[in-house]
């Protein structure tokens, strides 16, 4: 687990070593274990280091031996060793014990055609001197970042935007901020900047002198829901597939544990790390004071099946005074105050451990949430056209609407937005996966959108910025294929959330966890913005400091709050929107 960054000049003017360790400071808490450079000509290229495997021998860039071709990575393949073993008996030498090594030599070998052979988690920047080529790829899914900004003379690359920001001209995207008003996250390409853009989840960019082209190596929409076996026998290969994933991402030359809510999916992980561990699992959670967000309870329980060394802490609105905190990691607005507990449970994983295993993606992927059921538990839903599927969806998806949007927004930023963008981009998005049922369309906007736009950044940014690093057994490729070849009637049935899924698992974790009544992992802070917060509330975004009024309406954001505050309406998620933006326009203008 590491942060990599560099640039490509296309003038050829050289940016050098200097630059590379100034985007190496900014990505410090990524990687505190070292820092490692490579500048030659037009390109650069940086590693720092957070040490998980051979922590002696690890260090990047990696070299061939004719030093044309040198590789960096932030993340884990948890396959390498697999990998490598093959490549010794084709007479491959290695020097050290890491899984960057092996990308190089498979690399080598199959050129980028190698990402297919990974399962793993990354960002990797390869530059092959032989083609002059800079190579950017990101694993399918996109549980590691990166992001790049490209003008006349370079492109700049990092794990975080903030490693090249100050070498850019810094602009709004105001169709991205919209967009952002409207899902409660930027949907990648996008992001709040102008001219930065994500590569995207399961592509890689090839940047030459002649420019940049875009390649998709990995697309979840070549799987078909429409395969049939019995219950028991898709219980079966659930089980199966999570057991092995899990196993394979306990490989660490260090610590770890794992994050454990008390929820079915935190809870199977722990429970299947059990079987494979000698020593009792470390486990970490966060309680709240307020009982309709206190998970503490259930998490004490399944700690006490699964005898693990359980570690928890109660925490209050003071976590508040964190929030600009949490949008400087993320670099963008992310209206989602789960991140802040989230930084709180890495905190306190942090003092033990330098890996924990996570249950994220479950829900994203066996219809989890909430909003699954009352729109896609329709019995006429199969009839619906994709116009129809995505009307009916998208209030279930979607904060502000359109027009709401164009009351809040100041009259001279209007022309700056392409309002029709998130309609488009779901519309794009559903005609891609036109043979899916109606259930698994819904699962894969969520894969599609939700997870790389906001569910995956949270745990990478806020466990990265105590130098953490999380791994997720259901963001297997194995699991997410296997997912979306599974009919979604195995995934909601009768209103019932992950149907089959607790039914596979209850034998491991028990009757009571496995179909207790999920809890979001948030805080209380629509009461607290009524109560201890609503001064901070009209301070954030209503003061002669606040940034956001160059944006948005005074008068609408005054009467949101005064409405929310005094009981009248619950404009929680909307305020809490506002917040992260202003909080975003401090941290970065």
């Amino acid at each position: 687990m590491c942060g990599i960054y560099g640039y490509f000049s296309f003038d050829e003017k050289v940016s050098g070593d200097g630059c590379l360790r100034e985007m190496a400071e900014r990505l410090h808490h990524r990687g505190p274990d070292g820092v490692g450079l490579y500048s030659k000509g037009q390109v650069g290229l940086g590693n720092v280091r957070l040490a998980i495997i051979d922590p002696e021998g690890g260090d990047q860039p990696y070299f061939s031996d004719d030093n044309n071709v040198v590789v960096v990575q932030n993340g884990e393949i948890f396959n390498f060793r697999e990998l490598r073993r093959e490549l010794e008996l084709e007479g491959v030498l290695f020097k050290s014990d890491c899984d960057t090594e092996v990308l190089l030599h498979l690399y080598l070998k199959m050129g980028m055609e190698f990402l297919s052979q990974l399962n793993g988690m990354f960002s990797i920047a390869i530059y092959d001197n032989r083609e002059q080529a800079l190579y950017l790829a990101r694993d399918r899914i996109g549980e590691k970042p990166l992001y790049f900004s490209k003008d006349a003379s370079t492109l700049y690359f990092g794990s975080e935007i903030k490693a090249f920001l100050p070498y850019i001209e810094k602009n709004i995207n105001h169709t991205a901020l919209n967009a952002f008003l409207r899902l409660n996250y930027v949907p990648a390409p996008l992001t709040a900047f102008e001219n930065v853009l994500h590569v995207m989840p399961g592509s890689y960019l090839s940047v030459t002198n002649v420019g940049v082209s875009e390649v998709q190596w990995w697309n979840l929409t070549t799987q078909s829901d429409s395969e049939l076996q019995t219950e028991e026998r898709w219980q079966e290969e659930f089980l199966n597939i999570l057991d092995d994933s899990v196993r394979m991402r306990l490989v660490s030359d260090v610590p770890f544990g794992a994050f454990l809510s008390g929820g079915v999916d935190s809870t199977s992980v722990v429970g299947l790390m059990s079987k494979h561990m000698d020593l009792p699992v470390k486990t970490y959670s966060i309680g709240f004071p307020d009982p309709r967000f206190d998970e503490s309870i259930y998490a004490e329980m399944a700690a006490k099946r699964f005898n693990t060394e359980h570690h928890s802490k109660i925490v209050d609105y003071d976590i508040v005074s964190e929030w600009s905190d949490f949008i400087f990691y993320c670099d963008q607005p992310h209206g989602d105050v789960s991140f802040m507990p989230m930084r709180k449970v890495s905190e306190l994983a942090a003092l033990d451990v330098k890996m924990v295993l996570t249950g994220d993606g479950a829900d994203e992927l066996f219809a989890g949430y909430e909003k699954h059921v009352p729109f896609l538990s329709r019995q006429d839903i199969s009839l619906y056209s994709d116009k129809e599927f995505l009307d009916g969806y998208l209030p279930y998806l979607s904060m502000f609407n359109t027009e709401d949007c164009k009351v809040l927004w100041k009259k001279e930023h209007q022309n700056k937005i392409d309002w029709s963008l998130v309609e488009n981009e779901l519309s794009e998005a559903l005609k891609s996966c036109e043979h899916f049922d109606p259930i698994n369309k819904g699962m894969y906007l969520d894969m599609h959108f939700l997870l790389p736009g906001n569910n995956l950044v949270k745990p990478d940014r806020m466990a990265m910025s105590k130098s953490l690093e999380t791994r997720a057994p259901f963001l297997d490729y194995r699991m997410m294929e296997f997912a979306f070849r599974t009919p979604g009637k195995y995934k909601l049935h009768n209103g019932d959330k992950k149907y089959l899924y607790k039914k596979a698992v209850t034998p491991l974790i028990g009757e009571e966890l496995a179909y207790r009544k999920k809890q979001m992992f948030t805080v209380p802070i629509g009461e607290w913005f009524r109560g201890e917060l609503s001064k901070y509330c009209y301070d954030v975004l209503l003061s002669e400091n606040s940034r956001i009024t160059e944006l948005f309406s005074s008068v609408y954001m005054t009467n949101m709050l005064d409405k929310h505050v005094s009981g009248e309406a619950n404009y929680t998620r909307e305020i809490r929107a506002l917040i992260a933006i202003e909080l975003w326009l401090q941290n970065s203008f």
